[in-house]
């Protein structure tokens, strides 16, 4: 199994918090690897942040190649992190050329797009590095959106947060998601290593999903450029997540509803029945099927946490106002906040979606069999006011 951590925070703070929390859970990884993503970014970084950042490895030719298709596209460097890595990688850390970090200014005649067609140009540029990443070898692209870092790499998160000098003050923010991961099912690929990441919405899954095919079937039949690759089945979960939300125009507690509808028996009194059986019908190819356990960060920086009906991979949240932490184990729990009021801790079960806001007053609790609208405008049938 992975294991998950993730931390939301009013104050800026270092992403090796996540690898502590991390490695105080490590006999439930095999440390073949680390993701780490930062979204509302500290440092240098705090007053772009309207600009794309774009986060990857890069061989010293991609580098090269990379200059000159941004430059051709109209894209301006306004402001590049430079890693100084020591001569040997660690262990099993393969070694590279660049691991970049690089904020862009827009092209001129950008100017006058939509936010939405500023974020759809954004990913086909990533779509497009990333393709030319593969044909020569020479560029792995993680992200390009602004106000977000992705940090991936093969080898134990400690080592590798080490090695990087992830303690630099220029790497700090008020998101942290970071995943030890243990590959079990594919051939080590950076691009299989959680979080995943798509325009703006990101998650991170500890578990299996057995329906993938089905699921992966469905969103490439949709035709849109966005939803392809899936070098990991836990990739579907931020795909239907950006489908619900970005596509369907739904709110954070539809996702579920989608995921693992209710059964037609509990539907039978919901007060939202029809729409959540058209709901089910008509995204019947998105159920998933686990166990998982999923944390995911909104656009808006909102954190969450969902189980599937199998309950069966572990997720607890713990906290107070202004800092939460959300993490497969108590352990990593304790290892980030050890002097948190534990009595508030909570583990969400099979009908629970968990909400941190980017307000980080409370944590909220939104429930299956409540009413859609009650949850939107009350955030569900519990609240931890803590």
């Amino acid at each position: 199994m992975s294991r998950l951590l993730a931390i939301t925070s009013d104050q800026f703070i270092s992403p090796t918090s996540g690898i502590e929390g991390l490695n105080a859970m490590q006999e439930g990884y095999d440390g073949s690897g680390v993701g780490i993503l930062l979204k509302d970014l500290g440092g240098p970084f705090e007053n772009i942040k309207k600009f794309p950042i774009l986060s990857g490895i890069f061989s010293t030719s991609g580098l090269r190649r990379l200059d000159r298709f941004m430059m051709d596209i109209g894209f301006s460097t306004k402001y590049k992190s430079s890693f100084k890595l020591p001569q040997k990688p660690p262990q099993g850390v393969p070694k590279r050329d660049i691991y970049l970090v690089r904020a862009y200014d827009y092209p001129n005649q950008w100017e006058a797009y939509s936010q939405k067609e500023l974020q759809d140009r954004c990913m086909k540029v990533r779509l497009h590095l990333k393709t030319m990443g593969e044909d020569q070898h020479d560029m792995i692209v993680f992200s390009f959106w602004p106000d977000t870092i992705m940090i991936k790499e093969i080898g134990d998160p400690v080592e590798i947060a080490e090695y990087l000098q992830l303690d630099n003050k220029e790497f700090t923010a008020r998101i942290i998601m970071a995943q030890g991961r243990q590959n079990t099912n594919y051939s080590i690929d950076l691009y299989s290593c959680h979080p995943f990441f798509l325009q703006g919405y990101s998650t991170m899954t500890n578990g299996e999903n057995t329906a993938f095919v089905t699921n992966r079937n469905f969103l490439v039949s949709i035709g849109c450029p966005e939803y392809n690759g899936y070098m990991s089945d836990s990739e579907i979960f931020t795909h239907i997540l950006h489908y619900t939300m970005s596509r369907l125009n739904l709110g954070i507690e539809s996702y579920k509803h989608i995921i693992t509808p209710l059964t037609d028996e509990k539907l039978t009194f919901h007060p939202d029945a029809s729409f959540l059986r058209h709901l089910k019908h008509s995204c019947r190819q998105l159920i998933i099927d686990g166990p998982n356990c999923v944390v995911g960060c909104l656009q808006d920086n909102t954190l969450f946490m969902v189980q599937d009906r199998k309950k069966l991979r572990p997720g607890i949240i713990g906290g107070g106002p202004g800092m939460f932490v959300f993490s497969s184990e108590t352990c990593g729990l304790d290892a980030v906040l050890p002097n948190r009021d534990k009595s508030r801790d909570f583990q969400p079960m099979h009908l629970d979606t968990v909400v941190v806001q980017p307000d980080r007053l409370k944590m909220n609790v939104l429930c299956q069999t409540e009413s859609i609208q009650s949850n939107r405008l009350f955030m569900g049938c519990f609240q931890a006011d803590i």
